[in-house]
């Protein structure tokens, strides 16, 4: 998917991307709806049957439409499902780029009409024939089953888009303090709006920007969901689906804008051995955007942090008194931190 004008989602297969999801069959299609022969098919190439008959205008060009769909091969295996996500999804109705966009069929149907369409996956990776994975063979079709939610004006839909946007910045605040209450947590906030609670003092180094931390983390939304964790029984106990994630502590620089500012600032105020729960707003972490499916717009998180190791670089240090700035020398000496 690509984003169009006004911030909402298009169809496209120029450069497929696959979820593999567990099956979940809401939807089903009789043995008629298979044979391609039953089918319809558009300029394009795409094969097509609508479900349903509703009347109500069409969709139009630059209309905004949300609609649910089940992305599937042929042999019925679910690659993706926005009933299983939660959530529709939004596209712009534009003028079709390519088979596998969809634009062609969106115009079809209005309100609450349900359709099966298949693209065949030959024009899908004409071109890039690398890039076919083994459940697409030659001759096979990338099968969608969708269902139209709504339809808007550009106009309408952004202007919705902005209120839904506005309330969830207002709310922001409110839920987080909900949150700290029901929790009975006292943090500490930074003038950045940073709130921290240290659950586990220590009184080795703390590490200056620059320096590598080895961190050891869970990250969850305010309704609990938790949605990464290096850590492999809490991964485990949330049902989270890392395929090859190695579980050790992630290795960061800090203060170099490898991670959200809320981290960045964060793991300064903690020492070696230390641990700490940062709840972190949305404008020290991912924003407006949200992150996945798992983040959405202005979501406070919360993470359990663990300082596992504190790895010094050699820092400048400051010299007092004046200095001859025609030298121009820099004084460098190693850090003489004591170690624990």
């Amino acid at each position: 998917m690509t984003t169009g004008r006004g911030g909402f989602f298009l169809l496209t297969m120029k450069s497929p991307v696959y979820f593999l999801l567990p099956l979940f069959a809401i939807l089903t299609l009789g043995a008629h709806a298979q044979q391609t022969s039953d089918l319809k098919r558009t300029a394009n190439g795409a094969l097509y049957q609508i479900f349903t008959n509703n009347t109500g205008p069409k969709a139009k060009l630059n209309d905004v439409i949300t609609f649910n769909f089940i992305q599937k091969t042929d042999k019925d295996s679910i690659l993706f499902n926005t009933y299983k996500a939660g959530r529709p999804v939004q596209a712009q109705i534009q003028a079709p780029q390519n088979v596998g966009d969809l634009m062609e069929v969106f115009p079809l149907l209005c309100v609450k009409d349900s359709a099966l369409v298949k693209v065949p996956t030959d024009s899908v990776f004409k071109g890039h024939e690398e890039s076919r994975p083994p459940f697409f063979p030659k001759g096979s079709y990338l099968t969608f089953v969708l269902k139209i939610e709504k339809v808007q004006t550009l106009t309408d839909a952004i202007t919705e888009k902005r209120a839904e946007a506005q309330k969830l910045k207002d709310d922001e605040a409110a839920t987080a303090n909900k949150y700290i209450m029901a929790n009975k947590l006292i943090p500490v906030t930074t003038t950045s709006g940073l709130k921290y609670v240290v659950t586990q003092p220590s009184v080795k180094r703390k590490p200056l920007a620059g320096d590598t931390v080895l961190v050891n983390y869970t990250g969850r939304i305010l309704s609990g969901k938790v949605f990464d964790s290096s850590i492999e029984a809490e991964a485990k106990s949330a049902g989270l689906d890392q395929p090859g994630r190695k579980y050790e502590p992630i290795s960061v620089v800090v203060g170099q804008g490898q991670v959200i500012p809320g981290w960045d600032e964060g793991l300064l105020l903690l020492n070696e051995g230390s641990k700490a729960t940062f709840i972190i707003p949305s404008g020290l972490a991912y924003g407006e955007k949200g992150a996945g499916q798992d983040i959405p717009p202005y979501s406070t998180l919360v993470f359990n942090i663990q300082v596992v190791k504190v790895k010094p670089i050699k820092h400048a240090s400051a010299k007092t008194g004046v200095v001859n700035p025609a030298k121009k020398r820099v004084y460098k000496k190693p850090l003489t931190t004591k170690k624990n």
